[in-house]
Parts: structure tokens; sequence; C-alpha cells
């Protein structure tokens, strides 16, 4: 059995191994010396780079109240959830846990991240409940992220909703005022420094760089209260009498604020899913009408500011329809001689063309361009257009005689309540505007105050029971105002078939404050006078109006009087 012998180590191959051994050692702490002096810098930003984000800090946008601070647009925070696509694809196995926490197909989460896998961000769900964020980033899922975002919430959703518009995704006003004063309603975003983890989540804030600033609040002169009464009603007579539209206006007449403004039909600016654009336009402000018996005033007004005429000269309608050309001009019935507040009353296109006619076509067309036609009412609403007053100098002889009942001019709901207001503020011209007045600006003469109440006194007469707005009458005030049912145009002339049911009118007639603007497009079941469809909302709106705002009756004689009690023990 032979012995195996161990030899002992050689001193050369043992100073080897040592030099290795120090050598080694000197690598490393020259490493760490390079790591932790030389390169300390360059490694540090390396890390930051990896871990260390600026964040974007949102700026929740500006409150929109009413004319009393009540909410008409507020923001809510909310949370966006958001992955790094090649990190969230690389592990799916609580993907469908996820897909059920947002209420999504598992197939259309995977679908939308691996279309957009080459880039760094991409939204999963936006604006969803901060409670739900929570849940979702409990799970630990890498790649996944929030985001802090505001929705826009409006308190009274349909009630305001074309007036005040909506925001996008972005929360980015699209439509209304919110369109309107997007810059003033935003806010600008702050800056934050923050280190998140390999997964991409923030543990730890680490520097505000720069604070947000919330956007600025924005008092609407609306009054929620009359804009609920106009909303309720237009829409019961848009529905009952089966109309294709409706819009109706409330403006004060002393200031020029407007204090309503609704259309149907509407849309709920917190769900818009399933709607059409066609329901966001304000119709109010980009729908244009010829207005029919409505601008007669007007053309009265001109008569009456020419001097040749007083609410008593008489005007001979009979037979009851006059030839202008090889046109007819008519109307309902021989009303024979009359005096021109009885044309008013009773709504004479014969007696309103024959006073037309007496007069310089520059006189008419001049009446009509002071009140406002033919441009916008200045109140910055977008989409807000001109409507049509062609000078006198394009005018035929009918064209003139029918621009005196309301044809061949074509107006807002806007701009009609604006002139009416003219009516009722003594002949002066206020600015329109959507936002609360803290000062009385300085209107515009363009009426004789004297004519102003010649034409309320004859107005007054339209709500009578012998006028053709008795149903506007409103008990224990005195009510002016007129009405208009107007064929609608088309390709070929004029349709029996399809009206247009208008009522313009002020209250109190004493000492006007409101002026109301009612117009209802095609009903199409029932009635189709103005006097008879549109005139029962404006009774129903501003009798609730002028209860809401504390307007003490203005009517004389006994029933005044006991209505006027009767507010006392209230």
């Amino acid at each position: 059995m032979s012995e195996i012998v161990h030899q002992p180590a050689t001193p050369f191959r043992l100073g080897v191994i040592v030099l290795l051994v120090v050598l080694a050692c000197a690598v490393l702490v020259w490493r760490a010396v390079d790591l932790h002096v030389f390169n300390k810098k360059f490694l540090q930003e390396q890390g930051d780079a990896r871990a260390i984000r600026v964040e974007k800090v949102v700026a929740h946008r500006g409150m929109i109240t009413d004319r009393f601070g009540e909410p008409l647009a507020i923001s809510t925070p909310v949370d966006s959830i958001w992955v790094h696509p090649k990190t969230f694809l690389a592990e799916t196995a609580k993907h469908a846990q996820l897909a059920e926490l947002l209420e999504m197909k598992v197939s259309d989460i995977r679908r939308m991240v691996q279309s957009r896998h080459d880039r760094e961000f991409v939204y999963l769900k936006r604006r969803i409940n901060p409670t739900i964020a929570d849940q979702v980033m409990a799970m630990q899922i890498p790649g996944i992220n929030t985001q802090r975002e505001y929705r826009r919430y409006y308190p009274l959703g349909e009630v305001a909703a074309h007036v005040v518009g909506f925001t996008n995704v972005d929360d980015q006003g699209q439509e209304g005022l919110e369109l309107a004063f997007n810059e003033w309603l935003r806010g600008v975003p702050g800056k934050q420094r923050v280190i998140k983890d390999r997964l991409g989540h923030v543990i730890k804030y680490a520097e505000l760089i720069k604070s947000a600033d919330p956007g600025k609040e924005l008092q609407l002169s609306i009054d929620r209260r009359l804009q609920y009464l106009a909303y309720r009603e237009l829409k019961r007579a848009v529905f009952q009498h089966k109309a294709k539209s409706g819009s109706a206006v409330i403006l004060d007449a002393r200031t020029g604020e407007v204090l309503a403004m609704v259309n149907q039909p509407a849309y709920n600016p917190n769900n818009r899913q399933y709607l059409h654009g066609s329901r966001y336009r304000n119709r109010a402000v980009t729908d244009t009408f010829e207005p029919g018996s409505a601008i007669k005033p007007f053309t009265i007004a001109a008569a009456l500011e020419s001097g040749r005429y007083t609410p008593q000269t008489a005007v001979n309608t009979a037979p009851g329809y006059l030839k202008v050309g090889s046109n007819s001009i008519r109307d309902i019935r021989n009303y024979g001689k009359i005096d021109v507040a009885k044309v008013i009353q009773k709504s004479s296109n014969v007696g309103a063309s024959k006073i037309a006619l007496s007069m310089p076509g520059e006189k008419l067309w001049a009446i009509h361009n002071k009140v406002g036609f033919g441009m916008t009412s200045g109140s910055g609403f977008p989409g807000e257009v001109e409507g049509v007053l062609n000078h006198s100098s394009q005018w035929r002889e009918i064209d003139q005689a029918t621009l005196s009942y309301g044809y061949g001019i074509s107006v807002t709901a806007l701009q009609l309540a604006r002139a009416y207001g003219v009516i009722a503020n003594d002949g002066i011209l206020m600015p329109v505007t959507f936002l609360r007045r803290s000062e009385m600006p300085k209107g515009e003469a363009v009426m004789q105050k004297k004519t102003a109440r010649q034409l309320i006194a004859m107005l007054e007469k339209v709500v009578t029971e012998e006028g053709t707005g008795k149903r506007a009458n409103i008990s224990g005030y005195r009510v002016a105002g007129k009405t208009g049912t107007i064929k609608k145009a088309a390709a070929g002339g004029y349709q029996d078939d399809k009206y247009l049911s208008v009522f313009a009118g002020l209250a109190p007639a004493g000492n006007p404050r409101l002026v109301m603007v009612v117009v209802v497009n095609e009903p199409r079941q029932g009635d189709y006078y103005g006097g008879d469809v549109a005139a029962p909302v404006f009774r129903k709106v501003i009798a609730g109006a002028l209860h809401l705002l504390g307007i003490p009756p203005d009517e004389t004689g006994p029933h005044s009087i006991h209505v006027a009690a009767a507010g006392a023990r209230q």
C-alpha cells in the first residue's frame, strides 16, 4: 500500500497567492474610493434620476356660483389610474382582480396597454373615486400608479346646463360660461419633488417646488330660484304641446343682468355619455327666429318718435287686408278704423304695415338698430349670433311692410329680451351680462322716456280680456307684453303647419323690474298661438319670481288691496 506524500507549499507559490489577495483588496478599495469620492456626484445624479421625480401638483378649478353664492359648478377630488406599460405587462397575475375593481374587461385593459407599449405613461381609467384608487394601489401591482385630478360637478344638473356649460376630461371649459371664462376659472398647477420605489410608487414627498394656484371664483347674475322656475314651466309647456324645442330668458330691467336662461331639450352635464352635441347649444343666444308680432312695439315706437302719431291716432285697417304690390297682408278679421293703441292690442298686421309705410324706411330701421337688433348683445357668451336686420337701403316696399310685424328680420331670444328691456327701462339700453353687477352700469338712451311709457300703457292692454295676451295676466300685478305667432319659413315660402309661439313682456308695469321672453318652437298638439302657448309660461314664471323677489303688487283697485293684505299676513 502506497503512501501519499504532501509537499509543503513553496515560498514562490505562497507569494503569488498573497499578491493576488492584496491586488484584489486594492482593486476593491480603489473601486470604493472611485465610487464614493471621484464618481459620487455622477452616481447620486443617476440614482436620483431613477428614484426622484418632479411631479405636477394639480390645481382645482374655480367655483361658479349664482348671484347669492349658491354653487352652480364645483370641483371634487378624484384619482386617475395610469401604468408604465412594460412594467405592467411583465406581471399579469393580478390583472383580472384589477379589471373587476375598475369595472373593465381584462382583454380591454391588455389591449389598451399593449397598443401603447412603447410609451412611458398610459391611462387605464380617469376620474375614479379616491377610495377605489386606494384599493387599486393596495394591490401592489408593478407599474401601476395614481394621479390626483379634479372632476367638475354641477349641482343643478340640466336646470342650468346651457348657461354654465361643462368641462372636458382635462378640466378645460368646453361650453357655456365654463368656456367663456376658462382662463379665469382654471388653476395654475404647482410642482413637487417626490421619491419613488422600483415599482414607480411614491414613497416620500421630498420638496414642494411651487405651490398650485387654484382658479378664481366666478359669481353669475343667475338667480337659481328663478332659473328653476323658468326651467320647470318651459319644460312643462314643451312637453304639453309636444313642441320641438323652447327657450326662455329673464332679465333684470334695471341692470341688464341675466337672471335666468333655459332651453329645451336640455342635458345633464354630470352625465353626457349618451347625449348628442346638438343638445349642448344655448338656443337663447345661438338660434335666430322671425319674431312676428312681438316686434310691433318697435314699429309703433318709431311712429311715436316721429311726432306724426300718438296712441290715439286713427288708423284705418278696413277691409282687413292691404295690397302691397302683388302681395296681400291680412288680419284675422276686419278691425275697421282703430287707433294706434288698438293696433297693438289687436295685433293688426294691416295697421302696423300702414304705419310703417307712412314713414321713411331709415326711421323704421334706426329704432330697430338702436334697441340692439342685428348685433350681438355684448354678453360675451360663446356662439352668440347677431341675427339679421338688413339696412333700409336694401328694402323694397314689401320688406318695409313685413318688418313692421316681424318678418324679414331674425333675432335671438336674448336680443328680444334686451330690446323689451329698453321699454321697461324708460328708453335706456343696458349692456347685457351673465355676471353679477356690484355697480349700476351706464346705459344708452335710445328711446324717449315718454315713448317707452306710452308703449307700456299700450302693451298693458294686450294682457286684458280684449287683448291677444290675456293668459299672461297676473293677479294683483300690472303686466305689459306682446304675443307673436309666426309661420316658419321653408324652401319656397312659409309653412302653414309649423309655427313659433312667442311672448315678450315685463312686470310690474308700473315700475318694471323683470323682462321675460318665451319662445316655443313648433308646438304640435293643441294650440299654437303665442297667447295660448307662450303667455301662460310667462305668467307662471313671473308670478313666482315677483313673489320670490318680494316685489309688491301694483294693480290698482279693490282686488290689489286684497292681494296686498294677503301678502302682509304672510
